[in-house]
Formats: structure tokens, sequence, C-alpha cells
């Protein structure tokens, strides 16, 4: 039975696509309507919430508000797909299929969606709670890294993570490689078991000897932490909007190597209107890596670029304080679902 304080909570039912970076978007929003006074029920597809609860610690969902519910639906995957980001089409038509209808339910019950609301950047400062310390990532997160971090110079390492469903052949992959390890620059490069089309993601001995003492390599990462890490002065990126809105709240410049969808118009911005990045031909070649690494890390570009993503951290900082844009259009979503 439902309490008479429940009945009068407004009551948010998030559904986010079934892929990494949307999972961690929509729990980052849930978290901030449920500061803000609503019950929340987070809806992900079963295959994702087991993914969701083998990356956490086995006691992370205990102590949470009776108010903050995770629930699961039926998504047809078997207990075990490591290559079920690899078939991006099957995956875009099961979306289409299944979340389409969602849409036309709104229409008929006349139910408000999120999705129209304009929304630039949303707030990442929480208050002490039990869901601060939830994680949004499907794989575990090696925070190792962290302290590999501590031991490098500022603004002396290059990151690198093309996402959470980005690919790559063989061939890509020890281009990059070769590109960064000609470059002679300390790189900390994050390599998804799936990353390699049908392959594993298999270095030469000489790459290995070639880049030790200067390179890391992880299969996933708190990425929020490693972009504002002091050591970390440039950002190797598949230009995600997650990975772009990080990138530029912590004031790194990036190389940009767009895959599908928004990337390539988030790579436009970064690049040609925001001044923050430059872009890697999809054609890649290890030359043309080692060049753009070496420019944005130690030339005069790239010294440009890093000097404009500190002016647009400073924005998004006053974007999303007390009186920021970001954290007046919030308060305006809330106030229109309260009324």
């Amino acid at each position: 039975m439902v309490s008479i304080g429940e009945a009068n909570q407004p009551h948010a039912v998030c559904i986010p696509v079934p892929a990494q970076g949307h999972i961690k978007a929509m729990l980052q929003l849930s978290k901030l309507l449920h500061h803000k006074g609503f019950r929340i029920t987070y809806v992900n597809t079963e295959f994702n919430h087991r993914r969701f609860l083998k990356s956490l610690a086995p006691d992370s969902l205990d102590g949470l508000p009776d108010d903050f519910q995770f629930e699961t639906i039926p998504d047809g995957l078997p207990d075990r797909d490591d290559d079920s980001t690899q078939d991006f089409n099957l995956l875009a038509d099961s979306i289409k299929n299944n979340f389409l209808e969602f849409m036309k339910l709104q229409q008929l019950l006349y139910i408000p969606l999120m999705h129209w609301s304009k929304m630039f950047w949303m707030p990442s400062q929480m208050p002490q709670h039990p869901l601060k310390s939830l994680g949004y990532s499907l794989w575990r997160e090696e925070a190792e890294c962290l302290s590999w971090l501590d031991d490098k110079k500022p603004n002396s390492v290059v990151y690198v993570n093309f996402g959470s469903i980005t690919v790559m052949t063989l061939e890509q992959l020890v281009e990059f490689g070769w590109g960064l390890a000609k470059s002679k620059l300390t790189f900390f490069w994050v390599i998804r078991p799936d990353l390699v089309i049908g392959k594993s993601a298999i270095f030469p001995s000489e790459f290995v000897d070639e880049t030790k003492g200067r390179s890391l390599i992880a299969s996933w990462c708190p990425q929020e932490q490693v972009l504002n890490h002091p050591s970390v002065g440039g950002f190797l990126t598949h230009s995600g909007w997650n990975s772009t809105m990080e990138s530029v709240s912590a004031g790194v410049p990036m190389l940009c190597w767009p895959f599908f969808a928004d990337q390539q118009t988030n790579c436009h911005c970064t690049c040609k209107e925001w001044g923050i990045g430059t872009e890697i031909d999809k054609n890649v070649k290890r030359d043309e890596v080692e060049k753009l690494v070496r420019e944005l890390m130690q030339g005069e570009k790239g010294k440009r670029m890093k000097h404009e993503a500190i002016e647009w951290k400073k924005l998004a900082e006053e974007a999303t304080g007390p009186h920021g844009s970001s954290s007046a259009n919030l308060e305006k979503l809330v106030n229109q679902f309260q009324l």
C-alpha cells in the first residue's frame, strides 16, 4: 500500500537507451531529481542490470533510500553476450522497435517527457548521501590508474578512450598504438575487451618494449576523475557527448575521432566552434597520430586549445553554480513536473 506521503511525492520513471553513455547520463539525472524530492524508479534491461551489478561492490545497493528503486525489463539477450555492442545495427533496430512505443503512449496519456526539455549540462555536485557513491558504469572501473597518474608531471599524460560502443579494426588499433608510441609521450589508454571487431587487442612485443615505463592500459576507468587529474593534459576521444562534456568541464583539450551518430556534430563543435580540439582523419595513420598528439601536448596550437578549454571550464562551472543557467533549467523542469 502506498502511504499518503508517497502518493503526494512526484514519481519519475527513468528508462535510458540501453547503452553505457545513456545509462550514465540518466542515472545522473535520476540522482538530481531524487535530491529535488522525486521518487525514482530506474529501469534497465535485464542484461545491463546484471552488468551494472557486476561492476559494483556486492553491497553497493544496500542502504539506498526506499524511494529510489531499480527495476528491469526483459531484453531477450542471453546471460552471457560479451559481443552485444559489436552489432550496432541490431541494437539500433531493437531501440527503434521497442522505445518508439513510449512516444505513442505519451501522446495518448499526455505524460510529460524530459526529452523535450532544454538542458545544456547537468550539475555533478551531489550531497553526502548513499546515492553519491553509486556508480554509473557497466564495467568494473580500474581505479588503480589514479595512483599511476599521481606519479606523473602536470599536463604530461595523454588520456585515450573511445567510449563504450565505438569499435575499430585491428589495423586501426595498431596505427593508434604506434602513433602514441612514436610520440614519446606518456599515455593512459582504456581498451575495452570488445573494442576490436572480432579480435582481441594484442600488441606486438616491440610496442610493449617501446612504451614501457610511460604507458598504462586498462579495460575501463573512472573517467571524470581521470580527466580532472592534474597530470592529464589531453584527451584522444570518440567525441561522445558524455566524454565531450566531461572534458569541457575538466578544461582538457581533445583529439577527436568520431565514430557515428552525434559524434561528428560534437567533433565539429569541439574543433570548429569552441576551439578546443583537432579532428583525426577516419583513415587513421600512425604518422598523423604522432604529429597531432605532439601538437596537442607540446605545440603552440595545443597551448591555445588548452587556454580555450580552461575558459570553457569556467563557463561550465558558472552554468552549474547556484544561479547558473543549467541549475535554473533544472529547477524549471522540476517545477513543470510538480504542477
